[in-house]
């Protein structure tokens, strides 16, 4: 078992840190609210620190899942960051959605202090985290994702690493990508069939058993239906990571016409007040829009 240190404890990273202690790793974590730390560190028999930098003292490796770009800065760099902290050989496994350009600038931050660092976003929302079937995809030094890969198992049913340094949070544009569409395609179908007069949950029965579909046909069409969208991944967090995808897009040459629309439907949805509310709730758009 492995000396760790997990930074971020919020509806991802908590349960993650979770299933570390859980398998038997002596783990020490940091949140920006002191008290959440406190709370992990006594449900689950571990520590907690009052910096990235305390937290990463002695641990082989530091995982961490923040917010955004910044918040992966803040957590890695200064004096009070986790890199600050490690000892050389340590490696930090970053499993935020930040952009590319980000992960890159902190792998060479890492490497110059002769550390080790890999992306590693994450996909299968909270209940993911929860149940520990997380699918990983990561970028990085082969010989550094070799060594934190056992790690990982903790929560992940499935762990890949795609490339070098970015790669992992590249395909985790094209997952958020592939959301996107998925997500509205199925609030249009399930508002359509409100509108005709349809049994959804009938249809979906059926559907969801053919090319049409999907883990958020299978998830979230039962929900959609009922309204109830205080779970899973939030809207605010959704633009954050398309704005990171559409940029990229501009970088390499990529056209992503529906990724932009559906971003800009989930702009609407914030103006009704549900940056909240989890990323099904495209479908509450529909129905404002329908006079439902």
């Amino acid at each position: 078992m492995a000396k760790l240190a997990f930074l971020g404890l919020g509806v991802m990273g908590g349960p993650m840190a979770g299933h570390l202690a859980k398998a038997g790793h002596e783990v020490t974590v940091y949140n920006r609210t002191t008290a959440k730390a406190e709370a992990w560190a006594k449900e689950h028999g571990g520590a907690w620190a009052a910096t990235p930098a305390k937290a990463a003292e002695g641990a082989a490796f530091v995982m961490a899942c923040v917010g955004n770009d910044d918040d992966l800065r803040s957590v890695c760099t200064g004096p009070d960051g986790a890199f600050a902290g490690m000892t050389k050989g340590a490696i930090f496994v970053d499993h935020t959605t930040v952009s590319a350009q980000v992960t890159r600038e902190m792998n060479q931050a890492a490497a110059d202090l002769g550390l080790g660092f890999v992306d590693a976003p994450v996909s299968g929302g909270q209940a993911g985290a929860e149940n520990g079937v997380l699918s990983i995809m990561c970028g990085g030094d082969a010989a550094q994702y070799a060594s934190a890969e056992p790690i990982m198992a903790a929560y992940a049913r499935v762990c890949k690493r795609m490339g070098e340094s970015g790669a992992g949070q590249t395909a985790k544009m094209m997952n958020q990508i592939c959301i996107a569409g998925l997500v509205q395609g199925l609030a249009e179908a399930l508002h359509f069939g409100e509108k005709a007069g349809m049994d959804g949950r009938a249809v979906i029965e059926v559907i969801s058993q053919g090319a049409a579909g999907s883990w958020q046909m299978a998830n979230r069409h039962g929900t959609m239906l009922d309204g109830e969208f205080n779970h899973g991944f939030a809207v605010d967090w959704m633009r954050k990571d398309l704005a990171i995808c559409l940029a990229a897009a501009d970088d390499v040459g990529a056209s992503l016409p529906v990724t932009a629309l559906v971003d800009q439907f989930y702009k609407e949805v914030q103006q009704m007040g549900g940056g909240r509310w989890d990323t099904s709730s495209l479908i509450e758009r529909l129905r404002k829009l329908g006079g439902a």
